[in-house]
């Protein structure tokens, strides 16, 4: 399938392997066209809306580093997770966004301003309230059968909290970031799928 716009030459070859995103198949190689280049992207949204996916993908297709918020609030260790203290937290994504290159994804708003600043786009991405807790319970069965990979060890407990994080963000912090964002419009990409990018960024290297 080959896709035109009046009055633009150039365009890019996208193969499949890049649109293999949970979401969708694509089966066939797409001719899309070029629109912009970032080297650095911040991802926002609620927890199930596939922000992680969609950075590792861009990553992968971009080459370059993607950056979960959640390891930067939160020290990993078997023995447990230990939050970092506010001005540790902030150092560690200082010293992120000061790069030339990186996708950073998380539902953080109140304290990644320097992130939003810096960023060349900003993706909103805002998936339905009901799809984002089919992938809520998708994600806990996987992850129990150990077939999908997290940063945490799941439980009855993170899985009750994850519905709660979901409806705050429904009602209060979808609100807020929205509100905080206006400023970014010139940057700003609000999707309800990644599908929606595929026309927007130029994945070529």
């Amino acid at each position: 399938m080959i896709l035109y716009l009046n009055g633009v030459d150039k365009v890019i070859e996208l193969s499949t392997h890049f649109c293999s995103f949970e979401y969708f198949l694509i089966r066939k190689k797409v001719i899309l066209l070029t629109s912009i280049k970032p080297k650095r992207i911040h991802i926002i949204g609620s927890v199930g809306s596939g922000k992680t996916t969609l950075a590792r993908q861009l990553s992968k297709s971009l080459q370059i580093p993607f950056y979960e918020l959640d390891n930067i609030v939160w020290t990993r260790s078997k023995q447990g997770d230990i939050r970092n203290r506010p001005d540790v937290r902030d150092q560690k994504l200082a010293a992120i966004v000061q790069g030339n290159e990186w996708i950073i994804e998380g539902v953080h708003h109140t304290w990644v301003q320097d992130s939003f600043k810096k960023a060349d786009l900003i993706i909103f991405l805002d998936t339905s309230f009901s799809k984002r807790k089919y992938r809520i319970i998708k994600r806990f069965i996987l992850q129990k059968l150990k077939m999908e990979k997290s940063n945490y060890k799941p439980s009855i407990k993170i899985f009750i909290k994850m519905f709660e994080w979901n409806r705050h963000f429904e009602h209060i912090s979808k609100h807020e970031i929205l509100h905080i964002l206006e400023v970014y419009q010139e940057k700003l990409k609000i999707i309800k799928e990644p599908i929606e990018l595929l026309t927007y960024i130029d994945m070529t290297r």
